[in-house]
């Protein structure tokens, strides 16, 4: 049995532009990652250094700009969750000169994934939400393991 996260914001910018910090590794490092190598085709690969030890590997299996884009999910070195195993589907909707995002990640092992994944996605976010809106964020507490979930 497997299990999803789903998680949305609103960010004060058009979808087009959000859309970018999905895409582009230069823009997604500024919210989430330290370092990332990114071929944002269908099928090209997605891999981020999340906070300096987890890696997130994975493959684009939607890129339809500026609407939605997924990719797999996986952890490398992690058995229980390994690269490519979930998918993270992002829908990206115009409301009223804003972006509301949804971001669904599916095929997550078990609640305790879930759990882990909705408090990282929820930091990340946020995250996204200050850069996406213009604002500055700081170094990322996550790269210190004492705050990372789990």
């Amino acid at each position: 049995m497997t299990a999803d996260v789903v998680t949305s914001i609103r960010i004060e910018a058009p979808p087009d532009a959000v859309f970018r910090f999905f895409v582009d590794p230069e823009r997604l490092m500024r919210w989430m990652g330290t370092e990332a190598d990114v071929d944002p085709t269908p099928g090209g690969r997605f891999q981020v250094n999340v906070n300096g030890d987890d890696v997130a590997i994975g493959a684009y299996t939607v890129v339809d700009p500026p609407n939605r884009v997924a990719f797999t999910w996986g952890w490398d070195g992690n058995d229980g969750i390994p690269p490519g195993s979930s998918t993270v589907t992002v829908d990206l909707d115009a409301v009223d000169g804003g972006t509301e995002l949804t971001l669904t990640h599916s095929g997550l092992p078990d609640e305790q994934a879930c759990s882990q994944h909705l408090q990282g996605w929820t930091h990340y976010l946020e995250r996204l939400l200050s850069v996406g809106e213009g604002r500055p964020v700081d170094e990322d507490p996550m790269r210190d393991p004492a705050n990372r979930p789990g």
